[in-house]
């Protein structure tokens, strides 16, 4: 016989189809009984073993969906870790410039106030030697005067 539930169905058509009609009735035929029963048996025999495939292949169906929903979950999962990793070295790396910046100021204002006291630490030193350089001054000039006035001499 056939191999396929369609084919013994298509079969099946073609037998009733091609039957004869009854005197006077459009609806009403003679076909072979024995021929219509044995696809009709065969159509009984293959159907529990379509329907047994295509629960197989529904009951697949779902395995398969069920195992690509876990691996999306799961890649969904990793690509969360993932950017929130990413996130968390962003965030480490934008505190470090943040305190990198933080000690930059800090050390451009010791040096800024390192120059200043400098500063004055050296106009201070050199007015001081300056006001010693004049006070000796003074007194070279104060000398040299008592000096020529002690020995009559003048210039």
């Amino acid at each position: 016989m056939a191999s396929g539930i369609n084919e013994l169905i298509d079969q099946l058509d073609t037998l009733i189809k091609d039957a004869w009609s009854l005197p006077l009735s459009t609806e009403k035929c003679i076909l072979d009984r024995s021929n219509a029963l044995a696809l009709l048996e065969e159509i009984k025999n293959q159907l529990p073993a379509e329907v047994a495939e295509a629960k197989r292949l529904i009951s697949g169906k779902a395995e398969f969906l069920r195992t690509t929903r876990e691996e999306v979950e799961q890649l969904r999962q990793q690509a969360a870790d993932e950017c929130r990793r990413m996130v968390e070295q962003e965030n480490v790396v934008l505190e470090a410039r943040k305190r990198a910046q933080e000690i930059i100021s800090a050390a451009e204002g010791k040096a800024a106030d390192l120059r200043s006291a400098s500063t004055k630490y050296t106009d201070d030193l050199l007015r001081r030697t300056e006001e010693s350089i004049v006070q000796s001054l003074n007194a070279i000039r104060q000398s040299r005067t008592s000096f020529r006035d002690a020995s009559g001499w003048e210039n």
